[in-house]
């Protein structure tokens, strides 16, 4: 038995090119174990931008991906190779290899001398017929070539998840998915939130009753942004869009024909500002589709902010309807206008919202982690 001070472990992630509640859990571990390698297809500095500065100081290791010739432009197509450049890492020394993945195949890696967890986000959205950031079907070619090549990763997928030891998953929906797709059981484990040291102070019914709407996320297809934009559209409201991502100039078209709409697009935005902005906000529009986990919501709710989402995925798990938001069923601009028709300000209370969050703590996130990790090694 291995004490603490002297496991040797290493962390592996799918790629480094983005920041989202993966590249988020992927932090919190790494402060579990800051000594810890991180094994990656590759790094994508200039896609990270400012978010790179949380990253650079760590001992990352990209893997062969990165001798391919304009693999960061590639790196989409090339994931039919995946498994083999994960498979190709030598990780035979460590004690504890935990891998952290969502669609690029980082459980593919072979751990000879030690045990093999995978915090699993979600198995691969494109692979098993969920909602993805871009609509791949609409190209006739593209699709032909991309369903043989879905059908083979799908296999290889399955027998990848068969070589992992222990599944821990980001919620009881991908535990879900784990147990369907790969016949595997999976300890649930949410994801870590960061919580504001002060609760929210100001009730509901203190803002002003023009305060805006919020909607927070990648500006992509599975995540709905046309919804929300739509509906406070029809209704005339204000809505805050924060975001990037290639469905931004669709978004802006669609407010041509509403000259006196009130949806303004942020882009990215700094975490101070973010902030300023949940704490303005009547509520955050969630209209996405069978999410996985979804940190948003939680992060909205740890500043007192109640939640309109669609009741699919993670927020059937986080929200509580009526206490800490609503959710609806009609995916589409009507259903959502619905609910916010629905929603009274005043049926919310601030401060029990954020008590609620609490839960999904980075605290609690690293406690239940060491905790379960000591029973497998």
């Amino acid at each position: 038995m291995h004490q603490k001070s002297d496991l040797k472990v290493a962390l592996v992630h799918d790629y480094l090119a983005e920041y989202g509640g993966a590249e988020r859990v992927l932090e919190a571990l790494h402060d579990l174990y800051p000594k810890a390698p991180v094994y990656t297809a590759f790094v994508d500095e200039v896609k990270l931008g400012l978010v790179w500065s949380k990253f650079e100081d760590w001992d990352i290791r990209p893997t062969w991906l990165t001798k391919i010739p304009f693999y960061k432009l590639l790196f989409s197509p090339l994931r039919i190779f995946a498994p083999q450049y994960f498979r190709a890492l030598d990780l035979s020394e460590y004690d504890l290899v935990i891998s952290s993945t969502n669609a690029y195949f980082a459980k593919a890696v072979r751990v000879p001398n030690g045990v093999h967890v995978c915090y699993c986000h979600t198995p691969s959205r494109s692979l098993w017929g969920y909602a993805t950031m871009s609509d791949w079907k609409k190209n006739p070619f593209v699709r032909v070539i991309g369903t043989l090549i879905n059908h083979y990763l799908r296999v290889i997928d399955v027998q990848v998840a068969q070589k992992v030891d222990f599944f821990i998953a980001n919620s009881q929906e991908t535990a879900r998915r784990i147990t369907k797709f790969y016949r595997r059981s999976a300890k649930v484990i949410y994801p870590p939130v960061i919580i504001p040291h002060q609760p929210p102070t100001s009730a509901l019914t203190q803002k002003s009753p023009g305060a805006y709407f919020l909607y927070v996320n990648r500006l992509a297809l599975a995540k709905h942004p046309e919804i929300a934009v739509r509906a406070c559209l029809e209704l005339g409201l204000p809505l805050m869009v924060v975001g990037q991502g290639k469905m931004r100039s669709q978004l802006e078209k669609m407010t041509q024909n509403f000259p006196n709409h009130q949806v303004k697009f942020l882009g990215a935005v700094s975490d101070a500002e973010l902030n300023r902005l949940y704490a303005g906000a009547q509520a955050l529009l969630y209209p996405v589709e069978d999410e996985d986990f979804g940190m948003v919501p939680v992060e909205a709710m740890a500043r007192g902010v109640p939640v309109i989402a669609h009741c699919s995925g993670g927020p059937l798990e986080t929200i509580m309807p009526g206490k800490t938001g609503i959710l609806f069923g009609d995916l589409s601009a009507q259903g959502l206008v619905g609910a916010i028709n629905s929603f009274k300000p005043t049926d919310f209370d601030a401060q029990k919202i954020s008590l609620f969050a609490s839960q999904f703590s980075v605290q609690n996130f690293e406690k239940n982690m060491k905790k379960y990790l000591a029973t497998l090694v």
